[in-house]
């Protein structure tokens, strides 16, 4: 197949991040597959535009065999509060409708639209009518819901837009993939999409990063690299933003001070300063922050470390969400302390993976790590449930090999009504 994706938030190469459609373009690529990313030139955390994109309204380079990557333009307003990210938005709207009819000029097969932000679905949209092409919309997640349950959006006119471009994309996408049990139940109860024109792909294990690592990667070592010999370390991998809620770690880390335990957040965002001043405000000296670090890389702080933890703030849009991390950690063998509850809690008590811990309630947040710590054989099994789990469920290269299945069969389906239609017409002709 040829395929055109656009994706805002594609990584660049050795980029840190959340790497789902790096990794499975990688897959279909290796099977032979030719892609065309249409992406944004800005991180998704940091807001922050590389130098060789300076000037540029469109960058394209090969990423890899068979796959080729095209940027363009996004208001570098982005990371400067709503209006700034609203305006990163809607800019990237305009330069990728640009790019894929300027640039992306090859036959394609079908359009796959991955989100957040919810408005590329406009851009697919507008490009699967110009090319004659239908476009499949993958949500990541619920938005606009999980913007309003966090209170970034609150102006009641953006709230009422957004509600109809969401309602216009589901409508005009040919398919949807969801990525998690809950996306599906909430779209076909609260958006009237039928069932049928659902398929559901989640996030996934990476073990080809991991398992390269679990076998040749000398942990002890780097913990003495990074002084946490005598420690016992719960990592968090991600973003720093409002959602995520981390001043709860930093509670966690306040009632923990006395103890050996050292929290270790790796990654960035809007709200990584405000954290780092109010540790410095809490005079804890028991929390570590990391810059990003390349994918590869961050497998190697993640087997260091004693646990992994996945966080966000307590609401409801929140249930319906898987954490990217999550993957990563039970990969690597890692328990999960997880704070965020509905099918994310329901998946580690399900692979027996991890603790749950309640969502900003520190108390509790201390008390499962505590137990982790007096409990070493409870730590150790748990890292081993959820490597099992994942790797029957959660496998990368399985599930894209089955989200390109699930492509062909729709385009095979589309093919046929239409040759049965034409056959009709030539009969009444």
């Amino acid at each position: 197949m040829n395929i055109l994706l656009i994706h805002q938030y594609y990584l660049e190469k050795h980029d840190s991040g959340g790497s789902r459609w790096n990794e499975m373009v990688k897959v279909w690529a290796e099977n032979g597959h030719r892609i065309t990313v249409l992406a944004g030139m800005t991180h998704y955390s940091t807001g922050k535009k590389h130098h060789l994109f300076k000037g540029k309204y469109v960058y394209e380079e090969e990423e890899h065999k068979n796959v080729r990557v095209i940027r363009s333009h996004v208001s570098e307003k982005y990371n400067t509060g709503f209006a700034g990210r609203l305006r990163g938005y809607i800019s990237f709207v305009f330069s990728s409708v640009y790019a894929g009819i300027f640039r992306a000029k090859e036959k394609y097969d079908l359009i796959v639209v991955s989100s957040p932000p919810l408005f590329v679905g406009i851009a697919g949209y507008f490009l699967s009518r110009l090319k004659r092409i239908p476009y499949v919309f993958e949500v990541r997640d619920l938005w606009p819901e999980s913007a309003i349950d966090t209170g970034i959006v609150k102006n009641k006119l953006v709230i009422k837009l957004a509600f109809a471009a969401e309602k216009f994309i589901y409508k005009k996408a040919k398919l949807i993939n969801v990525l998690t049990p809950a996306f599906k139940e909430s779209i076909i109860a609260k958006k009237n999409i039928p069932a049928e024109k659902i398929i559901y792909i989640p996030n996934a294990a990476d073990f080809n990063l991991s398992e390269k690592l679990l076998h040749s990667f000398q942990a002890q070592s780097f913990r003495k690299e990074l002084g946490w010999e005598d420690k016992f370390v719960v990592c968090y991998v991600g973003a720093h933003g409002v959602a995520n809620h981390l001043i709860q770690v930093l509670q966690t880390a306040s009632i923990l001070k006395d103890s050996n335990v050292l929290f270790v957040l790796i990654g960035d965002g809007m709200q990584k300063n405000m954290l780092k001043e109010k540790m410095y405000n809490m005079q804890l000296k028991n929390v570590q922050f990391i810059d990003p670090v390349p994918k590869e890389e961050i497998f190697k702080y993640i087997l260091a470390a004693d646990v992994g933890t996945s966080v966000l703030m307590k609401n409801d849009t929140f249930k319906t969400v898987y954490s990217n991390k999550t993957f990563d950690y039970l990969s690597c063998k890692k328990p999960v302390l997880m704070a965020i509850e509905g099918v994310s809690k329901k998946l580690i008590e399900e692979a027996q993976a991890g603790l749950y811990v309640e969502p900003e309630n520190p108390e509790h947040f201390a008390k499962q790590v505590k137990a982790y710590l007096n409990n070493p054989q409870l730590l150790s099994q748990h890292g081993e449930n959820g490597y099992a789990f994942v790797h029957k469920y959660f496998d990368r290269e399985k599930l894209a090999a089955e989200y390109i299945t699930e492509l062909e069969k729709f385009i095979k389906k589309k093919t046929t009504v239409a040759s049965v239609q034409k056959q009709k017409i030539k009969n009444i002709a």
